[in-house]
């Protein structure tokens, strides 16, 4: 698996399926292995590339502070890596603003842009109190996973599966000092000033029900790219396990 070393961190990547490139950027939780219920609708028409940023379970570095900043460098790094010349990118959750950044700062290494799950600014005090209600959760693993799944998932989903799946999804995000350092990453968000600089084309996907990150926010991250595509998924936060195929129909559309 190639890692790349950035300001001492170690950041791995690995490539899936074949194909015009498409990176997919992992929000917060345990990394790029989040993506592989979903992997199926993307490898039979794209080299996947899944890196594991700061904060993920497969990334080394020191335990310190993550900001999408320091995700999109990391992010830049691993794309030129890469070496395959400008590529998309789908960045989902926390890895929306990364990518957004990345787009932004680094217009010579993307090719398309999507955002799925996304918000641009820390001032709505509902992502922010639904944050911290869930971080001060931690030091009780079964209520922090259980209000992880509250957030992540709606009503209506939940109700389609049996009993075993919805405990296997409730006992799915343990607190780690990692998704901690995640949580307090999202409560900083703030990339309002350089969506203007975006260049690339984008497709922004909201999710209708997503009671984490409300549909919302992604409206308002459409109307600060330029030129930009929206769309919306009828589903919660997670559209990777509720709309799998929807959603990639969606971005094979948007690729072409």
């Amino acid at each position: 698996m190639p890692v790349v070393t950035v300001g001492g961190a170690r950041i791995p990547y690995r490539l899936e399926g074949s194909g015009p490139v498409l990176v997919l950027v992992h929000g917060s939780g345990r990394g790029s292995v989040t993506w592989e219920s979903a992997l199926g609708h993307f490898t039979g028409r794209h080299t996947v590339v899944l890196p594991d940023l700061s904060g993920s379970e497969a990334a080394e570095d020191d335990g310190g502070e993550v900001t999408v900043e320091l995700l999109a460098t990391q992010l830049a790094a691993v794309l030129a890596d890469l070496g395959r010349g400008p590529v998309d990118v789908l960045g989902y959750s926390l890895g929306a603003p990364v990518v957004a950044l990345l787009a932004a700062h680094h217009p010579e290494l993307v090719r398309r842009l999507i955002t799925l799950s996304g918000w641009c600014g820390p001032e709505d005090p509902y992502i922010r109190n639904g944050i911290t209600v869930w971080r001060s959760l931690a030091g009780n693993p079964t209520a922090f996973s259980r209000y992880a799944m509250l957030a992540a998932f709606n009503r209506s989903y939940l109700n389609t599966l049996d009993r075993e799946a919805v405990e296997e999804l409730a006992t799915g995000m343990p607190p780690s000092a990692d998704l901690l350092r995640q949580l307090d990453a999202v409560l900083k968000v703030d990339i309002r000033a350089a969506l203007p600089r975006i260049q690339a084309a984008t497709l922004v996907i909201g999710c209708a029900l997503d009671a984490l990150i409300p549909v919302e926010h992604s409206r308002e991250l459409a109307a600060g790219i330029p030129d930009s595509r929206y769309a919306e998924l009828e589903c919660g936060h997670v559209a990777r396990l509720e709309r799998p195929a929807e959603l990639a129909k969606l971005v094979g559309e948007f690729l072409g």
